[in-house]
């Protein structure tokens, strides 16, 4: 062995999955710290990843922000169809929506909260509006199968405020109380 040589090389791990574990990642990240909160070092802490991996794959923590945020919108749309399945009638479309109201819709208080962080980040930054839009023509899309467009976009708002204020106040909410606001909304007998 010559003094060129090396005698121990160091060897690259093979990870084909650490771009995908990063994402993941700054998802957690994003719901336990907020935006704000959402660094480098915390994301590569979490995914368990040397922190040159975050400048590796993404173009800076925007890029990374705004992949999270896009594969979180994509991951709550299907549990969002989902919930409406079976669905046949404005009666049972009232129940469908107080329940997802209620925290049946398949997304937990971090789900929310990085639903909410993306909300706020889109208001300050407009190139997450695309991830934003997106998800709510989703959203909207399902709805409309049991109501007009135009209703449609003020249930999903109905929705979005409702589980804002559940999640923020203080106060309890009873299914009740949520199904009484819902039933008045689409003028269905309670």
């Amino acid at each position: 062995m010559t003094a060129a040589t090396p005698a121990v090389r160091a060897q690259r791990r093979y990870d084909p999955d650490r771009k995908s574990r990063i994402i993941d990642a700054a998802i957690e990240v994003i719901a336990e710290h907020g935006v704000p909160g959402t660094t480098s070092r915390r994301i590569a802490a979490a995914a368990d990843v040397p922190l040159g991996s975050i400048t590796y794959h993404f173009d800076g923590v925007d890029d990374l922000l705004a992949q999270a945020f896009r594969r979180h919108a994509e991951r709550m749309s299907p549990r969002y169809e989902a919930h409406f399945d079976g669905v046949q009638d404005l009666a049972g479309f009232a129940d469908a929506v107080t329940n997802l109201i209620n925290g049946a819709g398949g997304g937990d208080a971090g789900d929310w909260a990085v639903a909410y962080e993306l909300y706020l980040a889109a208001l300050r930054e407009p190139a997450l509006r695309d991830v934003t839009d997106e998800w709510m023509r989703r959203s909207r899309a399902v709805l409309e199968r049991f109501v007009d467009p135009v209703t449609a976009r003020g249930v999903d708002a109905l929705i979005e405020g409702l589980v804002m204020h559940m999640t923020l106040s203080t106060a309890t909410f009873s299914r009740a109380e949520t199904r009484t606001i819902v039933t008045r909304f689409l003028g269905v007998a309670p």
